[in-house]
C-alpha cells in the first residue's frame, strides 16, 4: 500500500522536467525559425544604401529629433560630442534590415542580468553586450537598495539604453553616422529658438537636474535674454548628456554663491548698511553723513 502511494505521488514530479524541457525546445525552434526567416528576407530585399541614406538625412532635418540627437560629455578637459540613443535608433530604423533591443535575462540576488544587441541581418554583423545592473541607487548621502519594480525597471532600462546605443553604432558604417551628426548640427543651428518661451522651457528642463538659471548664465557668460543660437545648441547637448546619464551637472556648472546671483542687490545692501543710523549707549542716535 505504501509503495503504490509513493508511486502515485512521484509520477507528476517525474513528468515536470520533461514538460519544462519540451517548452524550452519549442521556444528554441521558434526563435531559430524567426531568425532564419529574417535573414532570408534581408537577402531577398537588400537595402538600397542611397535611399537609406536619404531617409536618415531627412529624419535628421526634423527639429524634434535633432534636439534629442546629440549629447556632449567632458573627458580629459575637452568636450566630446556624439549621437544619443534616440539618434542611434532613428539611424537603425532608416538603415533597414537591423534587429536591435534590450533583454533582461534574469533577476537574482539584488541585480539584473541584461543583454543588449544589434544585428545587421543583411551583412550578418552583430554587436552584443551582457552586463549586470545592481538594484541600487547612489546619492550624495550614500546608496540604497531599490525595492519598487518600477524603479528597478527604470534603472535597467537606462543602463540598457547606453549599451544599446554602442551596439547599434557598432554595426552602422561610420560615414553614415558622421553624415547624420552633421545634418543634425545644421538643423539645430537653423532652428535654434532664442525666444522667451523657448528659453523658459529650457531653464525648466534643467531645473529637473537642480541646475539654476544663474548657473546657466555663468556658464555662457551672459544673460539668457541675449543668448546666441550656438549657445542654445551647446546647452541642448549638455541637457541630453544629463538625461542619458553620460555626465552630471557638476561636470558643466559651477556653484553660484548668493553674491554672484545678484551683485547689484549685494551692493545696495552694503550702501544701506552704511547709511543706517547708529544708536549710542546713552540713547542718542548718530546719523552717518551723506556721501561718507
Amino acid at each position: 500500500m505504501e509503495t503504490k502511494s509513493a508511486a502515485i505521488f512521484d509520477a507528476p514530479v517525474a513528468t515536470q522536467p520533461k514538460q519544462s524541457q519540451a517548452l524550452v525546445d519549442i521556444e528554441q525552434h521558434r526563435a531559430m525559425a524567426e531568425v532564419q526567416s529574417a535573414i532570408v528576407l534581408a537577402k531577398k530585399f537588400p537595402r538600397n544604401q542611397i535611399e537609406a541614406m536619404d531617409r536618415i538625412l531627412t529624419a535628421c532635418q526634423r527639429p524634434a529629433l535633432a534636439e534629442q540627437a546629440l549629447y556632449t560629455y567632458a573627458r580629459g578637459g575637452t568636450d566630446i560630442s556624439g549621437p544619443s540613443i534616440r539618434m542611434a535608433e532613428a539611424i537603425a530604423q532608416n538603415w533597414g534590415n537591423i534587429q536591435f533591443g534590450v533583454k533582461e535575462l534574469e533577476q537574482r540576488n539584488g541585480e539584473s542580468t541584461v543583454q543588449t544587441y544589434a544585428w545587421d541581418m543583411e551583412t550578418n554583423t552583430k554587436q552584443e553586450k551582457t552586463f549586470q545592473v545592481k538594484h541600487e541607487r547612489y546619492t550624495k548621502k550614500g546608496k540604497y537598495a531599490l525595492q519598487d519594480p518600477r524603479d528597478i525597471y527604470e534603472m535597467t532600462a537606462n543602463q540598457g539604453a547606453r549599451r544599446l546605443r554602442a551596439c547599434i553604432l557598432g554595426v552602422i558604417p561610420g560615414d553614415v553616422i558622421e553624415a547624420a551628426v552633421a545634418q543634425c548640427e545644421q538643423t539645430l543651428k537653423a532652428k535654434a529658438d532664442t525666444g522667451p518661451d523657448a528659453i523658459k522651457k529650457m531653464v525648466e528642463s534643467f531645473e529637473a537636474y537642480k541646475v539654476t538659471k544663474e548657473q546657466i548664465e555663468k556658464r555662457i557668460q551672459r544673460r539668457l535674454d541675449s543668448i546666441t543660437p550656438a549657445q542654445v545648441v551647446s546647452l541642448r547637448k549638455i541637457y541630453n548628456s544629463l538625461k542619458d546619464g553620460m555626465s552630471s551637472p557638476a561636470d558643466w556648472f559651477e556653484v553660484v554663491t548668493p553674491e554672484e546671483k545678484d551683485p547689484a542687490a549685494s551692493l545696495k545692501d552694503k550702501i544701506k548698511a552704511k547709511q543706517a543710523p547708529i544708536v549710542m549707549p546713552d540713547g542718542s542716535v548718530l546719523k552717518p553723513e551723506v556721501g561718507a
